[in-house]
C-alpha cells in the first residue's frame, strides 16, 4: 500500500512522475476513487489540499513549466496577500500550455529574469511589480482591475520601503516592458516614493495636506537622534521650526504596543524641543483642508518664535 501523503508531500505531482513511483494502474484507481484529482492536464493533487494557494501554485508551475508572474509572483514574494484569484504564469513563447481554468498564461520572447520564493519559481520583484501594475490598469482584460490597483500600489510602496527593490530597478523593468497600461501613474508614484513617502497615507498627505503656501517645504523621513540614543525617521518635518507631522495609518499605529511606542517617541521629541502633530488616517483623509490650516498655523508661529524667516 502506498501513502499518498508521503508520495505527494506538497499535495501535487505530475501524473507521469507519480506513475513512475507507483504504476499507471494505481494512479487511475486513485483518481477513480477520488483520492486524487487531475487539476490540470497531467497534474494530480490531493483533493482536500486543492484549494490551498501553494498547492494551486505548484500545480500551475508543474503544468506549464513556467514561473509565477504578476500578482501571483508578488504573493510568493510576500508583497501581496494570498487570495483565490486565478494564478498568473509566465512561459517562453514556444510553450503552449492549454486546457486549464483559473490559470492566466502570459508568453514572452524575452529573457526571463527569475528568482525563487518559498520554493516557487517566480519572476523578479521589479518585473513582478510592473507586470502586476500593467494588469491592474487593464480593465478590458482584468475584471478585478479596480481592486487590484490599490493592492499593487501598496506593494510598490512596501517593496521600496523594505528595500526589496530600488525605484531605479522598477523604472528599468517598466522601460523593458514597453509602453504599458498605467505607465504614467507608475512614474508618478515612484516620484512620490523617491521623495520619501512610505505609505499611501504619506502619499495623500504630500499631495493634499503638506504643501503650505508661503512657508518652507517639509522634509520627508527626517532623521533625529532621541535622548535615549535611538534614531528615528520623521514622516514630515520642518527642522527650522522644530515641527513634525506624524501620519498614523492603520497598519503600524493601531495596537496598544504601537500607541505606547508612539508616545515614547513623542516624549523624546518634546525633550528636544519638537512640536509633534499627529493625525489619524480618518482625520487626514476626511478633513485635509483643516489639517493643512492647523499645520500651517503651527509652523508659522514656531518660525516666528524661533526668529526664522518663513
Amino acid at each position: 500500500m502506498h501513502d499518498l501523503d508521503l508520495l505527494l508531500p506538497r499535495g501535487v505531482l505530475g501524473r507521469t512522475d507519480l506513475a513512475e513511483l507507483t504504476s499507471e494502474r494505481s494512479v487511475r484507481r486513485w483518481l477513480g476513487a477520488g483520492d486524487l484529482v487531475e487539476v490540470h492536464p497531467g497534474v494530480v493533487v490531493r483533493p482536500q489540499r486543492a484549494p490551498e494557494w501553494d498547492v494551486r501554485a505548484h500545480a500551475a508551475l508543474t503544468w506549464t513549466g513556467g514561473a509565477l508572474s504578476h500578482g501571483s509572483a508578488l504573493i510568493a514574494h510576500g508583497l501581496l496577500s494570498r487570495d483565490t484569484a486565478p494564478l498568473h504564469v509566465l512561459v517562453n513563447i514556444e510553450q503552449t500550455p492549454r486546457g486549464a481554468s483559473r490559470v492566466v498564461v502570459h508568453r514572452t520572447s524575452g529573457r526571463l529574469r527569475l528568482a525563487a520564493a518559498h520554493g516557487l519559481l517566480v519572476t523578479a520583484v521589479a518585473t513582478s511589480l510592473v507586470d502586476a501594475w500593467a494588469w491592474a490598469h487593464a480593465p478590458g482584460w482584468n475584471p478585478r482591475a479596480v481592486r487590484d490597483v490599490a493592492a499593487v500600489r501598496q506593494a510598490v510602496i512596501a517593496a521600496v520601503r523594505e528595500r526589496r527593490v530600488a525605484t531605479d530597478e522598477v523604472r528599468t523593468a517598466s522601460a523593458v516592458h514597453g509602453r504599458h497600461p498605467g505607465v504614467r501613474a507608475l512614474e508618478a508614484l515612484l516620484d512620490l516614493v523617491e521623495r520619501g513617502c512610505q505609505s499611501e497615507l504619506e502619499v495623500f498627505g504630500l499631495l493634499h495636506v503638506l504643501q503650505l503656501p508661503g512657508l518652507p517645504g517639509c522634509v520627508h523621513q527626517h532623521r533625529v537622534r532621541l535622548p535615549d540614543g535611538r534614531r528615528v525617521f520623521l514622516d514630515a518635518a520642518w527642522p527650522a521650526a522644530r515641527v513634525v507631522v506624524e501620519m498614523d495609518g492603520h497598519r503600524f499605529h493601531s495596537s496598544r504596543q504601537d500607541r505606547e511606542r508612539d508616545m515614547r517617541r513623542d516624549a523624546g521629541l518634546s525633550v528636544l524641543g519638537w512640536v509633534v502633530l499627529r493625525y489619524s488616517y480618518e482625520r487626514m483623509t476626511q478633513d485635509p483642508g483643516g489639517c493643512r490650516r492647523e499645520i500651517a498655523a503651527v509652523v508659522a508661529r514656531r518660525l516666528h518664535e524661533r526668529g526664522v524667516a518663513g
